[in-house]
């Protein structure tokens, strides 16, 4: 083959990268993403989904106590014993599977919000099927073939790929690890990237390198197409860039753990400036339909193993996300395509049911729970399944709305429809992050009635300066160019603003810094 067929014939599909062993791609034609892109290069916010596929047992994971009669009845060849169960600080009718010890030390600490009992009415029983409707935001009866994070037209950013990466979002729009990339990220019209994948490995990545390929023939020209691949993908500088200014802190990431080393990769492009606002990682599989637990020890087996597994990777996730100062900004949530049934089979598994806790961690989370236990009838039968509470959409409503503070308009586009937002997020109109606050100083005079001047400084490249109202909307752009190392100030005219309340915020790199500015007649 030749060297211009290869890269002729090559799939325009998303442009992939290895960084430590795991394939990643990177999307950025979708205009969603770009809206939330947006989004995060103004508040700082990004978003990990954690996808648990295959259908998680919610029973045996958020455990209600006060139902724990009817749950011996329904399942005690599977059931925690009630003495094993993990308590929580603030409740004694809900407990956590005992092997989730991380998320049970996070929970006290305030940074889970955990939904009970989501769904969708009709629920589909099928994993593909299933997995759809929560990747697009469908109704059961509805097919749709781009997701709830592709939901925009081209109308908003028509000219992609063109001018993409540009000055105001050079970096990816989304990053999605050990997968390939999932519908909730497709845009109806949109090419998601390059079309030569493959950087090796994350170290081949940082120090610009390649795999070596056999001294044949087909070996060089094999070499020279991952030569071309590294060097034409459009992020692959960029996420170079960003792996090379952080590194790992935590000292509880856990060995051979799928979705620990999928995080530690998150932690490390977040901290080290990416600008990107959404990651999705994943793990799996939790469709134990036989042997959930051991037969001897419900405490242990195959269930048990997963949760561990999920419990120790965010809690060290949110650990690193601390040490290297970037957790005020991040938010993580899980997910799985249905719950289990509430009565357990004679495999010691459960099949196949509905309604299931959705768990969200982070610092700008409200600590608790949306919803109350679900209701276990007595007597239940292989056909009962557990009542819906939340709309698996509001929980995606209470993302949009509150988490990136998108407006209400647009959250009823990519939902196709008004879904009442749970209180999931603490509602801060600014997200202050704990970025070097000392970059940015108080204006002065302050309060002022025309003009006033801000004094920064700079690390040098780009610094943005952004004006917003108190409920988080961006009024305009202070400033938006290079700046060498050093200090600096600017005059600001107030213009046709009225008297009010105003922030004002600084983005230089991986420092964000905001200040409150005061107007007066």
């Amino acid at each position: 083959m030749k060297r211009r067929d290869f890269l002729k014939i090559t799939p325009a599909a998303a442009m992939g990268l290895m960084i430590g062993g795991l394939p990643i791609r990177t999307l950025a034609g979708n205009p969603l993403l770009n809206l939330l892109g947006k989004a995060a290069s103004t508040n700082g916010r990004v978003l990990v989904l954690i996808q648990l596929t295959g259908g998680n047992d919610g029973l045996n994971t958020v455990i209600p106590l006060d139902q724990y009669s009817a749950l011996s009845a329904a399942r005690a060849n599977i059931l925690i014993p009630e003495g094993s169960v993990l308590k929580l600080a603030d409740t004694i009718n809900t407990g956590l599977h005992p092997a989730m010890t991380g998320i049970r030390d996070m929970y006290n600490n305030g940074f889970v919000n955990i939904v009970q009992g989501v769904s969708y009415p009709n629920q589909s029983f099928s994993h593909f099927r299933a997995t759809d409707i929560w990747l697009t935001a469908s109704d059961s009866t509805q097919y749709l073939n781009d997701g709830w994070l592709g939901r925009y037209l081209s109308d908003e950013y028509a000219n992609y790929p063109v001018g993409y990466p540009s000055t105001a979002m050079p970096d990816p729009l989304a990053i999605e690890i050990g997968s390939a990339v999932s519908t909730s990220l497709q845009g109806p019209n949109v090419s998601m990237g390059m079309a030569i994948t493959n950087v090796s490995s994350f170290y081949n990545l940082i120090d610009n390198t390649v795999t070596p390929a056999p001294a044949t023939q087909a070996g060089h020209e094999l070499t020279f197409i991952r030569y071309i691949a590294q060097q034409t993908q459009q992020y692959t500088g960029v996420i170079q860039t960003a792996a090379g200014k952080a590194n790992n802190l935590s000292t509880k990431y856990p060995s051979k753990n799928s979705l620990a080393d999928q995080l530690k990769i998150v932690a490390r492009l977040i901290a080290g400036g990416l600008q990107t606002p959404i990651y999705i990682v994943s793990m799996g599989s939790f469709d134990t339909h036989t042997n959930q637990v051991d037969t001897t020890d419900h405490t242990i087996g195959n269930h048990a193993n997963l949760l561990g597994e999920l419990s120790d990777a965010v809690s060290a996730f949110f650990d690193d996300l601390k040490l290297l100062s970037v957790d005020d900004r991040v938010a993580a949530m899980t997910f799985s395509e249905f719950g289990r049934r509430i009565i357990s089979n004679g495999g010691s598994g459960t099949d196949h049911g509905t309604a299931e806790p959705v768990m969200v961690f982070g610092k700008g989370v409200i600590p608790g729970f949306n919803g109350s236990n679900p209701v276990i009838p007595v007597g239940a039968t292989v056909n009962d399944n557990l009542q819906m509470q939340n709309d698996y959409r509001s929980v995606y409503a209470a993302v949009l709305a509150d988490w990136f503070q998108v407006s209400s308009t647009v959250m009823s586009d990519v939902l196709l429809k008004n879904y009442p937002v749970l209180p999931i997020f603490k509602k801060d109109p600014i997200v202050t992050t704990n970025g070097n606050n000392d970059a940015l100083s108080q204006n002065y005079p302050n309060p002022f009635s025309k003009t006033t001047t801000i004094n920064f400084g700079s690390v040098g490249g780009n610094v943005t300066i952004l004006l917003f109202d108190v409920s988080g909307r961006l009024l305009k752009t202070i400033t938006k160019q290079d700046y060498p190392l050093g200090t600096y100030q600017i005059s600001f005219d107030r213009q046709e603003l009225p008297a009010g309340n105003y922030f004002y915020r600084l983005i230089n790199g991986n420092t964000i810094a905001t200040k409150k500015m005061v107007i007066i007649n």
